[in-house]
């Protein structure tokens, strides 16, 4: 379990593709919680039926505009649900949802990809600035700060 996490509210941060399907299989950590999703595709609602789903728009370091509307639709959704944790595997809508978090007085969780072997991704890097708790799925990628529990794929 990452946090005690019985009876808090959580919200959970991640794009398309793999970022996604590694926080799905992140759920049974938060069994007992309210646990909203956030990510950057309206259908993937569907595969969180019975939690409260919400898309932001997508982003990367290459649009800014697109990064800084994704800042405010995430910072919207934290500062309305008063979430007592925001976790996220990536990418930049996670970096956004830890950033506007962080800024609220939430605490935070970066879970960084399996598919970075050799080192942190780069919002995995800026994550590890403010975080309060940044994994990583490697062991020999685990330092004092970035901490290694295992990991998420099977």
């Amino acid at each position: 379990m990452i946090y005690n996490s019985i009876n808090m509210k959580v919200i959970a941060i991640a794009s398309v593709g793999g970022h996604w399907v590694q926080l799905l299989r992140l759920r049974p950590a938060f069994e007992g919680s309210e646990l909203i999703f956030v990510s950057t595709k309206p259908d993937f609602a569907k595969m969180v039926e019975g939690s409260k789903f919400y898309a932001v728009a997508d982003a990367s370091r290459w649009d800014k505009m697109k990064l800084i509307k994704s800042f405010f639709d995430v910072f919207g959704i934290i500062r309305r649900e008063k979430p007592d944790v925001v976790i996220t595997t990536g990418a930049a809508p996670g970096l956004m949802g830890l950033i506007s978090a962080k800024i609220l007085g939430k605490r935070t969780i970066w879970v960084d990809s399996i598919a970075n072997v050799e080192e942190l991704s780069m919002s995995g890097k800026i994550a590890s600035k403010f975080a309060s708790r940044v994994y990583t799925q490697w062991p020999q990628l685990a330092t004092d700060k970035i901490l290694f529990a295992g990991n998420i794929l099977s």
